[in-house]
């Protein structure tokens, strides 16, 4: 099932509240979509959102192979890719 840009919208709300419990939040709100949770360094490819602590990328789980996607209607799923505080 794809991302509706009413999911989007919440999802952001979501990732600008407190990170420490987004991936539960958001596994308990969108159960039809799969998480993970990763560092920043782990993921090549652009963020489709960004922000403060974290990137958001979404895949797509539709083919064979699992591959991160620019498009919402694609995604089945989404990474949450941590970044390093800044010091």
């Amino acid at each position: 099932m794809a991302v509706s840009n009413e999911e989007l919208a919440e999802i952001e709300k979501i990732l600008s509240s407190d990170p420490s419990v987004v991936l539960a939040e958001m596994r308990a709100r969108f159960p039809h979509l799969s998480w993970t949770r990763c560092d920043a360094s782990d993921v090549i490819e652009e963020p489709y959102r960004s922000y403060d602590r974290y990137d958001m990328h979404l895949l797509d789980g539709e083919d064979h192979c699992v591959q991160v996607t620019s498009e919402p209607s694609r995604a089945t799923g989404v990474i949450i890719a941590y970044r390093e505080a800044a010091s």
